[in-house]
């Protein structure tokens, strides 16, 4: 542990140039009497570091000096996937191991490509979760992660939005996917491919037995199409509106993306006071009429009866309660 955070400190140095006590400490997470220690050690074992005194003083490498001791680790070389995205690789456990592989990678480069690295961290950010969404509760995923690698059998209890709520599973965990911002477990069973959303394993105990990954399983290949399916299944019904100019424009961002799409892409030519006839996908009665009320008064259901019959008994509910 100490010779790792040697070499980490000594990276540092190498690659950011002059570091306060400070800085290394806080980068480090150790106390700054630790640093004094650890340069103390460097400074014995041959490294050229020294430090410059005062309010500008720091530590750093003599003019030159680059050490080759850049070799990753197991752990730093299986984090290289999640570069760029430090709030996954520390729900997979891979935090610290993330860290020191980048500063490895930073260290092991010219110059002049370390200095274009720094300007891309700089200039450009990945935020996989998705807008106004609080990020899962994922307790378990880093042992599902585990389980997925070492390919044990896992057991898990595992509620579901329908009855019966609570199950029991033993999986063979195929891989893990993070999609916008919520993590999904790929497990086979019973001779089925199924997905699971990690935040819901309710307990998981990895078992002794380990499994043979099917050769055809493609993880990529499987998610595109599971998505496609699930978005396919989602939308089981349609309905015929008429919208506003004003509403056209709002279903871009208050409705979800597949039926703000359709507003645009079924729209019939507009009448005479801009408004036209569009056919959106719903996936239920109650749930086209929670969206459309987003739109207000800038959209009419024409059909079907039961959702046009909703929309305007909520329109005399609210006429009611606004204007006894």
């Amino acid at each position: 542990m100490r010779a790792s955070r040697l070499l980490s400190l000594q990276l540092l140095l190498q690659t950011r140039g002059r570091m306060t006590a400070q800085q290394l400490a806080d980068e480090l997470d150790v106390s700054i009497r630790t640093i004094y220690r650890d340069v103390e050690s460097l400074s014995t074992a041959g490294i050229p570091v020294y430090a410059d005194r005062g309010p500008d003083g720091g530590y750093q490498l003599l003019d030159g000096y680059h050490t080759r001791l850049t070799g990753l680790t197991t752990g730093e070389a299986d984090s290289l996937f999640l570069t760029g995205m430090p709030g996954p690789a520390a729900e997979l456990g891979l935090g610290s191991d993330l860290a020191a592989t980048e500063l490895k990678l930073l260290a092991s480069l010219p110059p002049g490509l370390r200095s274009r690295a720094a300007r891309i961290r700089e200039r450009f950010h990945l935020d996989a979760p998705g807008w106004m969404t609080d990020p899962d509760d994922v307790p378990h995923l880093a042992q599902v992660a585990e389980a997925v690698w070492n390919q044990h059998q896992i057991h898990i209890n595992y509620q579901r939005w329908r009855e019966p709520r609570e199950v029991d599973r033993v999986l063979d965990p195929l891989g893990v996917v993070l999609k916008a911002g919520r993590w999904y477990l790929i497990g086979h069973t019973d001779g089925t491919i199924r997905t699971y959303r990690v935040a819901r394993i309710q307990h998981l105990d990895t078992l002794p037995e380990t499994f043979t990954r099917p050769r055809d399983f493609d993880l990529a290949t499987y998610w595109r199409a599971y998505f496609e399916r699930f978005k396919n299944e989602l939308y089981t019904q349609h309905a015929t509106v008429r919208l506003s100019p004003q509403a056209q424009r709002r279903a871009q961002v208050l409705l979800p993306p597949a039926m703000g799409r359709a507003a645009l892409d079924t729209a019939q030519p507009p009448d005479t006071g801009g408004w036209t006839v569009a056919t959106i996908p719903i996936e239920s009665i109650r749930h086209g009429h929670v969206e459309f009320l987003r739109l207000g008064a800038d959209i009419e259901v024409l059909g079907p009866p039961e959702l046009r019959a909703l929309m305007s008994q909520t329109a005399h509910d609210l006429t009611r309660l606004y204007d006894p």
